[in-house]
């Protein structure tokens, strides 16, 4: 495991287009979790100590801003045969187990966590209705090993931020921290330092 910290990509950045294989069967395209209010795409895995650490209030979160027009995605980007428990098959199970109630896709290209400037899991990624960026960054402060409470407390403003009609400042953005995504050998970003 290698600590990684998001890329902290620039706000206002339009959500990249994706259309992905879902947990569910079939793929699923942006346009097709696009929320009335607000999207999150979040970059997670299903063996990380991180996501694992925040996946009771990851399903907590989304369900709470469903209700309010902010749609989530979740994305796995991490190298499938050198880890085959981020596979479809295990996130099927995963997704059953945390019980996340949105799409959960593979990014096995691992082309739609480059366009979107993901470094780990979990990276949340926060657009409005126009799906433009909003809030890049971390969940809250809370990683194993610590006494930080597991409450999404970060992202949550940014989102209480955007149903209000308003943009958490930049500075009031704290890139998130977790394993890095686990690139193909020759397929690592060229901002990658793993």
């Amino acid at each position: 495991m290698v600590k990684t910290e998001s890329t902290m990509t620039p706000l206002g950045t339009r959500a990249p287009e994706f259309r992905l294989p879902s947990t569910e069967g079939g793929e699923i395209a942006l346009e097709a979790v696009r929320g009335e209010r607000g999207l999150v795409v979040a970059f997670i895995c299903n063996h990380c100590p991180f996501v694992k650490h925040i996946r009771g209030a990851l399903a907590e979160f989304a369900r709470d801003y469903a209700a309010h027009g902010i749609n989530m995605v979740a994305i796995s980007a991490n190298d499938v045969e050198a880890y085959p428990q981020d596979n479809l098959e295990a996130m099927v199970k995963e997704k059953q187990v945390a019980g996340y109630e949105f799409p959960y896709l593979l990014d096995e290209t691992q082309a739609v966590a480059k366009a979107y400037g993901a470094a780990c899991t979990p990276d949340f990624f926060l657009f409005d209705a126009d799906l433009k960026l909003v809030y890049r960054g971390r969940f809250d402060a809370a990683t194993p090993g610590n006494d930080e409470p597991v409450d999404g407390r970060d992202l949550r403003a940014a989102a209480d931020a955007l149903l209000r009609g308003e943009t958490l400042a930049a500075d009031a953005q704290r890139p998130s921290l977790g394993c890095n995504i686990k690139w193909k050998p020759g397929n690592e970003p060229a901002w990658f330092q793993g």
